[in-house]
């Protein structure tokens, strides 16, 4: 009982008895009941000092928010699409406020202010993300960078990613395997000329090809990769499912052992497909180092895999990093990296399409630059700063993941002049901060000049807290050096090489679907037409 006392209490405690056996040392005729009177009477004492103070922390209100029902809380009330219903109730009750979901209270930020208190003020207290049932499933146990607790498992985790993988340097050795699946992309595209694409299939296994070549090369080649390109879309369609499925086993954790919707069983399935492959790379990538001799192999290969088998000792499973932790890695790579980015991608097409002037816009700006007798390079971007804009006011627009990845407070303490419960969900409403007024002209409309015009300096870091579409704080997505190069090459590269139009009789569609990413409702279906005039560009 006494371990539980506040470290200042047991402090003060003890020097108290330490006096008290001091004067018995030195004093004759000491009055034993008059000493331990003057101890008690010291203890009560700071003991309702501690009391009163503990009491009045808790008289902080928590954040306001609607009355739910018992037991099931606002769960009944709540809209499919939690972005834009959480956005509703922050106009009623402000921009910090409780929603209960089942046994969990839930707090939602929506704006900038008070979203800085989080990332920054008091980061360390809401480093962790919410560890839901799924998200732990489909990362081996929570062991990756995603999920992992913060600790010192996660800063390895980040560590490894910002200082050997997900770097400028490392991802400009790695450009030739990103500019050859660009490259394929167009070539495929060009032999579907006038007819109807699927551009989120076309974003998909473009961005899948992507990370896959930087992660483990040509280790697997020809029908094998193929296969496992084609496959992987299923995949991925299952993954997103599954996070996007309510899972009530998060809300009431008296249940969650059960896995009653079978959300859990379903995922680990899902997941076996990814094992399979990824055991697979790492024995064929091992035993092709054995077979080239010690060192060999390592000194020729230059993709993430490279990285990861060197932290890797199979002889020593109380290594740190272990093959879990590396598949658990890969994971994380191909999800973060395919989903957002192929989302994010057919968002831009969508309101391009939407905008022709815009398009047209973009692609004068590609002509000047680039030229029509050459193909758009990495080393382009820098200046085309409108085609960058138009990739940041898509993510502003459309922000991809809208309510971030939900934080969890390691402790309670004060937002905004509300206490924040220990173990609360937190959710950051970075799409209806991307679309207040307060803070965007105009912002329910595709502007990609506002990017231009402004001196501010948004960029996906997360430091303004008015645009923080990746995130922001210690957890914000290690992935930004590789978003600022695929994103704007991808989207280049189809408006360099091609005129795009809408299949005769097709309406745009730009309604919203919530999930694991916020998509399109219907997928866009559009037309390219060939832009230049020679056919060898596409090869």
């Amino acid at each position: 009982m006494a371990s539980n006392l506040p470290f200042e209490l047991r402090e003060k405690i003890f020097n108290g008895w330490s006096w008290w056996w001091w004067w018995k040392g030195i004093s004759e005729g000491y009055n034993f009941i008059g000493a331990t009177t003057l101890t008690l009477a010291v203890l009560l004492t700071l003991g309702y000092i501690w009391l009163t103070k503990k009491s009045n922390e808790q008289q902080l209100p928590l954040p306001p928010g609607p009355r739910g029902l018992p037991i099931i809380g606002n769960l009944p009330f709540l809209d499919a699409n939690l972005h834009s219903c959480f956005a509703e109730l922050a106009q009623i009750y402000g921009p910090i406020l409780k929603v209960r979901l089942g046994g969990r209270i839930c707090i939602v930020i929506s704006s900038p202010s008070v979203a800085k208190e989080i990332f920054k003020d008091l980061d360390t207290i809401f480093a962790n993300h919410d560890r839901s049932i799924v998200g732990v499933a489909a990362t081996y146990g929570g062991v990756d960078i995603a999920f992992a607790p913060y600790g010192d498992h996660w800063r390895l985790l980040r560590k490894v990613c910002v200082r050997d993988m997900i770097n400028h340097t490392k991802l400009d050795n790695l450009y030739e395997l990103r500019r050859r699946e660009v490259r394929e992309m167009v070539h495929e595209t060009y032999i579907n000329i006038g007819t109807s694409l699927d551009i989120g299939e076309l974003m998909l296994q473009t961005t899948f090809s992507v990370v896959t070549s930087m992660l483990w090369g040509d280790t697997i080649k020809g029908e094998n990769r193929k296969r496992v390109v084609a496959e992987s879309r299923q995949v991925m369609a299952k993954v997103s499912e599954l996070f996007a499925e309510t899972n009530f086993a998060d809300f009431f954790p008296a249940i969650a052992r059960f896995d009653l919707q079978q959300i859990e069983r379903r995922m680990k399935k899902v997941l076996s497909w990814f094992d399979r492959i990824f055991d697979s790379i790492i024995d064929l990538r091992l035993e092709m180092e054995k077979l080239e001799g010690e060192g060999g192999l390592y000194e020729e290969s230059k993709d993430f895999l490279q990285v990861l088998l060197k932290l890797k000792d199979p002889a020593d499973p109380n290594k740190p990093f272990n093959r879990t932790y590396l598949k658990a890695m890969l994971l994380d790579m191909i999800l973060a990296g395919t989903k957002t980015i192929s989302t994010t991608m057919e968002w831009a097409m969508a309101e391009l399409i939407k905008h022709p002037k815009i398009m047209k816009k973009a692609q004068e700006e590609l002509k000047e630059v680039v030229g029509m007798n050459k193909i758009i390079e990495e080393s382009h971007l820098p200046d085309l700063p409108y085609l960058r804009a138009v990739v940041k006011e898509t993510l502003r627009l459309h922000t991809s993941i809208p309510l971030l990845i939900p934080r969890c407070p390691s402790q309670s303490c004060i937002v905004n002049g509300y206490m924040v419960p220990k173990g609360s969900m937190i959710f950051v409403n970075a799409w209806a901060i991307h679309r207040d007024p307060k803070y965007w002209k105009n912002p329910l409309e595709f502007q990609p000049e506002r990017f231009l015009e402004t001196t501010d300096e948004f960029e996906y870091s997360g430091n303004d807290f008015r645009y923080i579409p990746l995130g922001s704080g210690r957890r914000v997505c290690v992935g930004v050096p590789l978003a600022e190069k695929m994103l704007p090459h991808i989207l280049g590269s189809l408006l360099h090489s091609f005129d795009w139009k809408l299949p005769d009789g097709i309406k745009l569609d730009l309604s919203e679907k919530f999930g694991l990413e916020l998509r399109l409702t219907k997928p866009l279906m559009a037309v390219p037409l060939q832009r230049l005039s020679d056919p060898k560009l596409y090869d």
